[in-house]
């Protein structure tokens, strides 16, 4: 391993450590598990079509840019995850996970990818719930921490790259479809 991705990778340990130590009471919570829950692909849809519902226009050019995005999010990051075979946290540590995650690698977290790639694009859209759709993709990738099966790095990488892919199918994809507007993003 390179050697500033070892030390990086050691940082991650320690602060994983530190949040997990601090975060006992909250592991054992119902309400936890229920925001990582919310992170599974069936709520996105469930969502998206309320919001295509109530909001014929938006909401359609928001299900395209859905299904493109989540074409494009999950085989990038099980490839991503293939590669670089990160071990979870209760894998290679001595701690005992609430929950078992769905795959074997860590890095980046697919929940937290998945959940900045949904918040980018609809508050693209309904931007008057940007706070929403940004506070609960945090809260997801927070839950997945607090949980055991992703270490802080695992997190920020989701949401970065969730956030990169949601402005990459905004600005790309727009010019396919019909009366689709690129937003202007702000967070």
């Amino acid at each position: 391993m390179v050697r500033w991705l070892a030390t990086l990778s050691r940082y991650d340990q320690q602060w994983f450590c530190w949040c997990s130590q601090r975060s006992q009471s909250f592991q054992q919570q119902s309400w936890i598990r229920w925001i990582s829950r919310s992170g599974d692909g069936y709520v996105y849809a469930i969502v998206a079509v309320l919001l295509y519902l109530n909001h014929r226009q938006d909401g359609s050019v928001l299900l395209q840019l859905l299904a493109l995005g989540f074409a494009i999010e999950v085989p990038l990051f099980i490839f991503i995850k293939r590669v670089l075979k990160r071990p979870r946290p209760y894998q290679q540590l001595s701690i005992q996970a609430v929950i078992q995650a769905h795959d074997q690698f860590s890095f980046p977290s697919g929940h937290t990818t998945a959940a900045f790639l949904f918040a980018g694009l609809a508050a693209g859209y309904f931007p008057q719930l940007s706070l929403l759709w940004f506070s609960w993709a945090t809260a997801v990738g927070l839950s997945r921490l607090l949980l055991g099966v992703h270490y802080p790095g695992d997190i920020v990488a989701g949401a970065l790259l969730g956030t990169a892919l949601a402005q990459f199918v905004r600005s790309s994809a727009c010019e396919f479809l019909l009366e689709c507007r690129v937003p202007v993003m702000v967070i």
